[in-house]
């Protein structure tokens, strides 16, 4: 027969579930009003960047130690969260520790466990260190003020209280086994825990139950809490990471795509058996580029959430590094805000409802985009395959092709190779007379 706590931890389990439901099918939707028209070949050399890349975590290794630091992090966090089988067990049916009877194996589970929490502890402790003592320049660019930079602190102090709690929860058990053996059998190993047991020895036997019933729900509370606090965090990468490398660009770097619509339109200028004023015409046209959220794919909106901020991108940006405005994380950053916000308000005013802004000019400004040398480093820097550049590339395609809006540079470019058949501003008579001076 279920007791109350029983029922208390089932209606929390329940509600946390239900929630984070919720929150990733409303990114899901949002992610959904991107453009549908993607194409996936070659699954072998997908699966295999999955592997290496996104479970593996290789392309962060071009920093050893910081790569370790987050694996331990990544790798300790997940295989802890095993032992979330029994909790849900001992919380539903009010056993205690039900797994035990697997024996040596057991004692081997919760070693393991006790050891990682322990490195995941000093890792977690580094980070918070280079954070706000050593201060790591990524973390302190422009659009990491207030909300970003409290993310990134809130969850690495949240996986310190969730750590201590599992510690100090092992460590009044171990103490229990002896003082209390009728309800808490010896079982299990604490390599860890037995070094913090000494600290609680001689409490009573009603406070021992009391911190160990605490921690353990503190513990699982703080899990489920954890795991919707993922959907509004940019820690849902530790989710949306492994899609994200799958359906990333295999074309070589620096190969961009053809936009079908102006293949079209160049095609029907080429043929002259063609009459464009004969061809059907489209009442909803496709806009060439990007001008707001909705108009890039949704594999750039699944980029945009898989963010995990971490600066890697921008750190790398040649334009950044000399000072010009251009952060492909913020581009990334923008992204995610300014489809939130369209997600939001077609969900509450329904799908027709226009709020007069754009992506382009009121989150992306067109000296970001202009300041980008197309050079593939935010790409090559991203420990997931996020692709920045494809972004930027579509807004400046609308800012060229909608707006006539290039650079006064660049037009000059435009109208040599219109005029000239070469960027440069020479007749076409005097094209090849470079070779004359050889």
């Amino acid at each position: 027969m279920f007791s109350l706590s029983s029922f208390i931890f089932l209606f929390i389990l329940s509600a946390s579930i239900y929630l984070f439901y919720r929150n990733i099918r409303k990114i899901f939707s949002n992610i959904s009003l991107g453009k549908k028209n993607l194409t996936f070949s070659n699954q072998r050399e997908r699966w295999k960047r999955v592997i290496f890349i996104a479970f593996g975590q290789s392309k962060m290794f071009k920093k050893p130690l910081v790569a370790i630091l987050h694996l331990i992090v990544y790798v300790g966090f997940i295989v802890i969260n095993i032992e979330l089988i029994e909790i849900i067990i001992d919380g539903l049916f009010g056993t205690h520790r039900v797994l035990s009877f697997i024996g040596v194996g057991y004692n081997f589970l919760i070693a393991s466990f006790e050891i990682l929490a322990f490195l995941v502890l000093f890792a977690v402790i580094l980070f918070l260190i280079r954070r706000n003592i050593i201060k790591v320049k990524r973390f302190f660019s422009p659009e990491m003020k207030g909300w970003p930079t409290l993310d990134g602190n809130l969850i690495l102090i949240f996986e310190i209280l969730l750590m201590s709690a599992f510690l100090t929860m092992n460590a009044a058990d171990l103490i229990l086994q002896d003082k209390d053996p009728a309800h808490y059998p010896q079982v299990g190993a604490f390599p860890v825990s037995s070094f913090i047991s000494p600290l609680l020895i001689n409490l009573s036997v009603e406070n021992l139950i009391f911190i160990e019933r605490f921690c353990w729900w503190f513990h699982i509370v703080g899990i489920l809490a954890f795991l919707n606090y993922l959907a509004i965090s940019k820690h849902l990468h530790i989710l949306l990471a492994f899609p994200n490398t799958y359906y990333s660009n295999l074309n070589p770097k620096g190969q961009f795509n053809n936009m079908d619509s102006v293949t079209n339109e160049v095609k029907m200028m080429l043929d002259p058996s063609v009459d464009p004023f004969a061809q059907p015409q489209n009442p909803n046209p496709e806009r060439f580029g990007a001008k707001d959220a909705t108009d890039l794919n949704w594999l750039q909106l699944l980029n945009a959430y898989s963010c995990t901020e971490c600066g890697r991108c921008t750190s790398e940006c040649p334009a950044n590094t000399t000072g010009k405005k251009l952060s492909p994380r913020k581009i990334m950053m923008d992204v995610r805000d300014r489809i939130e916000e369209i997600g939001h308000f077609k969900q509450k005013k329904g799908d027709d409802f226009k709020d007069g802004k754009s992506l382009l000019n009121d989150y992306v400004s067109p000296e970001e985009l202009w300041a980008c040398t197309s050079c593939n480093a935010c790409v090559e820097a991203c420990p997931i395959n996020i692709d920045p550049l494809s972004i930027i590339i579509d807004l400046r395609r609308y800012l060229v092709m909608e707006e006539s809006a290039a650079p006064s540079e660049l037009n000059s470019v435009f109208n040599n190779i219109e005029n000239n058949g070469a960027p440069w501003q020479l007749p076409t008579t005097d094209r090849l007379k470079w070779k004359d001076d050889e």
